[in-house]
């Protein structure tokens, strides 16, 4: 007989800085607020650690604040980085773990984490506990499968990770993609409104891409299509996303190369990147093939908002986008390679006939990944 729903007590345990401006921030926040949603009782706990951003979770993801957040209080080792590197990670965690064993739950709780050394800590202490998968690393593979090794269930992101979880034996098995908030999206103001609030050009075609600067990312084949089509007087780049470092960068790299037609934003608030993406001609999502993570295991929030904004995607041709994008819904281009991605571009622009069919698709396939049907989902795969 499967636990009642009012009656389960999820503890979701993060070993990481909340807020943060990383997608899995978001996607942790978002998902406590849409498993409470459905009457479960949630608690997110993190570990106190330096933070320049002053809000709380709930105000920076603009989330209901229907589940409790609480704070392990952690000692700076980050102020030793500097002396000590990746040991001081290994402090702060050790510490965590130990401050985690003396919380207090009060009632029988379920115990939901990203982190696999988080499953292990309380799978040992007799806790019922559940993976939510986003990575297979292989480098520590041997260690991961130990942490792992009394889970009771995993929750993957991919077919890709799933394949990787059930090749090592490890079941029972959801596979639950990522989402969107399919309420959130829409966009009031129109694409000239927004434009001129973000100062971006009302006469040029714009060419977009959200997300970190990371080299799995593609953004290296994204830079090299704007070399190519560099002449071409009416159309811009427009990357928002970054963290301040990777901007300064990317920025010095688009100096050196003269690229003009390049324009870099940064980080931008959640709400702000669904307004951004109003503003754009095309949408691109130019994932690297030479990474496992982006070739089999990721499952790009970005894409489904992407998806959801009604704007035409350009997107790698990989397995892991394949499991949701598809020739209807979006235009592929062959992986790491600039040349072809510039031609899609021009393609695209150059026929708005395909670019509204394959939006129009795009939001039509989207309707089953919000966030609150992979909370139903997960709930459902907990409870049996």
């Amino acid at each position: 007989m499967g636990l009642p729903i009012n009656s389960m007590n999820l503890i979701y345990i993060t070993n990481s800085r909340l807020p943060t401006e990383k997608a899995y921030g978001y996607q942790i926040v978002k998902m406590c607020e849409q498993f409470a949603e459905l009457g479960v009782e949630v608690v997110l706990l993190a570990p106190s650690k330096k933070n320049s951003i002053e809000k709380e979770p709930f105000e920076f993801y603009d989330v209901k604040k229907n589940f409790k957040f609480k704070k392990i209080s952690c000692p700076d080792f980050f102020v030793l980085e500097k002396y000590l590197g990746e040991l001081v990670f290994y402090l702060q965690s050790f510490y965590f773990f130990v401050k985690l064993c003396f919380y207090n739950f009060g009632r029988p709780a379920i115990i939901y984490s990203r982190n696999p050394e988080i499953i292990w800590q309380f799978s040992r202490r007799g806790y019922r506990t559940v993976y939510d998968a986003h990575i297979w690393p292989a480098s520590k593979l041997r260690l991961f499968k130990f942490f792992l090794k009394k889970v009771d269930k995993i929750v993957c992101s991919s077919r890709g990770l799933e394949n990787e979880f059930k090749a090592n034996g490890f079941k029972p098995i959801l596979v639950a993609p990522n989402g969107v908030d399919l309420k959130k999206i829409a966009v009031k103001e129109t694409g000239e409104e927004l434009r001129q609030l973000f100062r971006l050009p009302l006469n040029k075609k714009i060419v977009m891409y959200a997300g970190h600067l990371y080299g799995w990312k593609g953004v290296a084949s994204l830079l090299e299509a704007a070399r190519l089509m560099k002449q071409e007087p009416d159309l811009i780049f427009v990357l928002v996303g970054g963290t301040a470092g990777d901007v300064t960068k990317h920025k010095n790299l688009i100096e050196q190369n003269e690229l003009g037609n390049i324009l870099l934003c940064g980080h931008q608030p959640h709400e702000l990147i669904l307004k951004y993406f109003k503003c754009a001609d095309v949408l691109l999502l130019p994932n690297s093939a030479q990474s496992k993570v982006s070739a089999w295991y990721t499952s790009p929030i970005k894409m489904f908002e992407y998806m959801a904004s009604r704007r035409p995607i350009i997107a790698s041709d990989l397995p892991s986008l394949r499991e949701i994008l598809n020739e209807g819904n979006c235009l592929f281009f062959r992986p790491d390679d600039a040349g072809d991605l510039a031609e899609k571009i021009k393609q695209l622009l150059n026929d708005p006939l395909l670019a509204e069919k394959i939006s129009k698709q795009a939001l039509a396939d989207v309707q089953p990944y919000g966030w609150d049907k992979r909370a139903q989902k997960i709930i459902k795969f907990i409870a049996a």
